[in-house]
C-alpha cells in the first residue's frame, strides 16, 4: 500500500505533522536532508506506525499514492526553492507540492505560476500552533492552485484543530493568499506578545506586584474576556520556578529574537498605506530589546528618577486588563484591515469570517473574541473595521478610561509602553473627524508646489497656491505611494 503523502523536513514541526497524520488513519512517507535523522524518527518517535522512511527524493516519490503529494517543512527561503528544484522532474503532471513553512507571500504567488508551467499543482499554506498544534490539531491556512485543494482537504481537516466540530482549516485564497493571512496572523502574534509584556511590567515594576501576584492576575483574566491561548501560558510561565526555587522568567535575558514574519507584515502595510501601529510598534520593540549593551550603558548615562506608584492598586490592575483588552481589539481591527486591503490590490476573494474561524482553534492567537470577530464579518462580509461593530465599538468605550490610565502610568513612572500608546493614538486618531493633515498639506505645498484639496471644492480638484509671492504658479504631479 502507498503512502497518502510525502513530507520533508523532520525538525519539531515536521515530524509532529507526521505523527497527527499518522493518528488521524494517514499513511505518510518521510524524508531528511540527513538520513540518519529519518532512521532515528522511525526507530523513535515514529516506532510501530505506518510512517516510512526514504532515503532519496526519488525513493519517496516512488512510494507516494498519485496524485503524489509532497508537503515541505524546511526551511523557508532558498531551501524550500532547492527542494522544489529537485522534485520537479521526479514528479508527473498534477502532482502537488506543499509549502508548510513560514514562507513570503510573494514566494508562493512565484512558485505557484512556476509550477503551472511544469503541469504541477503548488500550495502555500501557513500552519500555526507550535509544536503542541503540530501534534494534536494545529490551524491551517492553505492557498494557492485552487485545483489542488480537493486532493489535500481531507488530510489537512482530520489533522487541523476543531472547534464547535469545525475544522480550522478552509481553503484562503489564489496564489500566496495563504501564506500572505500567515503573515497577518503571525505580526498579531506580535502585537499580542508584546501587549502582554507592557501589562506585565506595569504590574510588575509600576505596581511592585510580586511575580506570584502578577501569575494570579493573568489566571484570573483567562477566566474572561481576555480568554486566549497566550494569557495561558504568560500564567503558567510566571508560575515556573528555577532550580533555584526563584522565578525562572527573572533569570532570562531581556532580548527578544524574531524571524522576520512581523517585519514583513509591518513592510507590507506600508506598501499598502495602512496605518498597521501597532504591530509596527512591536517589531520595533523587539528591535529596541536587542541593544541590550546600548541601553545598560544608557541607563547610567541617562538614568531615571525613581517614582512609586501611590494610588489603588486595585482600581489599577483593573485599568491595565482594560487597556490590554482595548489595545488588543485594535491590533485585529487593523490587522484584518490589512487584510481587506490586501485582498483589493492582489485580487484575492478572502472570507474574513473563516479566517477568524480558523483561528479560534490550533493557533498562537487563539482567544475567546475570535467568535465575535467571524460574527462580525458574517453580519457584513465587507465590513471597513471591526471597530465600527456595535460588539467591539461598545468593548473601546468600556475600556477607554482604564486604557488611559495605564498609559499614564507609564508616562509617569517611566515604563516604556510603545504598543499600548501607539494604539491609543491610532484609536483616537481614527475617531477624529478633522486630523492636523490640512496643516501638513500646506506644507508640502509651501516648499515643494505639492498642491491640495479644499474643503469647499469635490474630493479630486487639486490646487497651489503661491506662499511666498514669488514661487511661480506651476505645482508638482500629484501623486500618492
Amino acid at each position: 500500500m502507498k503512502a497518502d503523502i510525502g513530507l520533508i523536513g523532520l525538525a519539531v514541526m515536521g515530524q509532529n505533522l507526521v505523527l497527527n497524520m499518522n493518528d488521524n488513519g494517514f499513511k505518510v512517507a518521510v524524508h531528511n536532508r540527513t538520513y540518519s535523522k529519518t532512521k532515528d524518527f522511525l526507530q523513535g518517535a515514529a516506532k510501530d506506525t505506518q510512517v516510512t522512511g526514504a532515503e532519496t527524493l526519488g525513493s519517496l516519490v516512488e512510494q507516494l499514492e498519485s496524485p503524489r503529494r509532497v508537503m515541505l517543512m524546511v526551511k523557508a527561503g532558498d531551501v524550500v526553492d532547492s527542494y522544489i528544484d529537485q522534485l520537479i522532474p521526479l514528479l508527473s503532471a498534477g502532482d502537488i507540492i506543499i509549502d508548510g513553512g513560514n514562507s513570503l507571500y510573494t514566494d508562493s504567488n512565484r512558485r505557484t505560476e512556476k509550477l503551472k508551467t511544469h503541469d504541477l499543482l503548488f500550495i502555500g499554506t501557513g500552519v500555526s500552533g507550535g509544536e503542541e498544534g503540530a501534534r494534536h490539531g494545529p490551524s491551517i491556512m492553505p492557498g494557492g492552485n485552487p485545483e489542488a485543494w480537493e486532493a489535500v482537504k481531507p488530510i489537512f481537516q482530520a489533522i487541523s484543530a476543531k472547534v464547535d466540530g469545525q475544522p480550522c482549516c478552509e481553503w484562503v485564497g489564489d496564489q500566496g493568499a495563504g501564506h500572505y493571512v500567515k503573515m497577518v496572523h503571525n505580526g498579531i502574534e506580535y502585537g499580542d506578545m508584546q501587549l502582554i509584556c507592557e501589562a506585565y511590567q506595569l504590574l510588575t515594576e509600576g505596581l511592585g506586584l510580586s511575580n506570584d501576584e502578577v501569575q494570579a492576575i493573568f489566571s484570573e483574566w483567562n477566566q474572561g474576556q481576555l480568554s486566549s491561548y497566550l494569557i495561558e501560558i504568560t500564567a503558567n510561565i510566571l508560575a515556573y520556578k528555577d532550580e533555584n526555587g526563584e522565578p525562572l522568567v527573572d533569570s532570562i535575558l531581556d532580548t527578544a529574537g524574531q524571524k522576520g514574519t512581523g517585519k514583513w507584515t509591518a513592510i507590507n502595510a506600508l506598501d499598502l498605506g495602512i496605518p498597521l501601529t501597532l504591530i509596527a510598534e512591536s517589531v520595533f520593540a523587539r528591535c529596541l530589546s536587542a541593544q541590550k549593551d546600548e541601553r545598560v550603558k544608557a541607563a547610567k548615562v541617562l538614568p531615571k528618577e525613581k517614582r512609586e506608584f501611590s494610588g489603588d492598586k486595585d482600581e489599577m490592575i483593573k485599568a491595565i486588563g482594560d487597556a490590554l483588552y482595548a489595545a488588543k481589539i485594535i491590533s485585529y481591527a487593523q490587522g484584518f484591515r490589512l487584510m481587506k486591503e490586501a485582498a483589493a490590490e492582489y485580487d484575492w476573494t478572502l472570507n474574513y469570517g473563516e479566517v477568524a474561524l480558523m483561528w479560534r482553534g490550533g493557533c498562537i492567537i487563539r482567544s475567546q473574541f475570535l467568535n465575535d470577530i467571524k460574527e462580525a464579518y458574517d453580519a457584513n462580509p465587507d465590513l471597513d473595521s471591526l471597530l465600527l461593530t456595535d460588539y467591539f465599538s461598545k468593548a473601546m468605550t468600556e475600556g477607554d478610561s482604564g486604557w488611559r490610565k495605564a498609559v499614564i502610568l507609564g508616562v509617569e513612572l517611566g515604563i516604556s509602553t510603545p504598543v499600548f500608546s501607539s494604539a491609543l493614538a491610532y484609536y483616537d486618531g481614527y475617531r477624529t473627524e478633522r486630523l492636523p493633515a490640512n496643516l501638513l498639506q500646506a506644507q508640502r505645498d509651501y516648499f515643494g508646489a505639492h498642491s491640495y484639496e479644499r474643503l469647499d471644492k469635490p474630493r479630486g480638484e487639486f490646487f497651489h497656491t503661491d506662499w511666498t509671492g514669488h514661487g511661480g504658479k506651476t505645482a508638482s504631479s500629484t501623486y500618492n505611494v
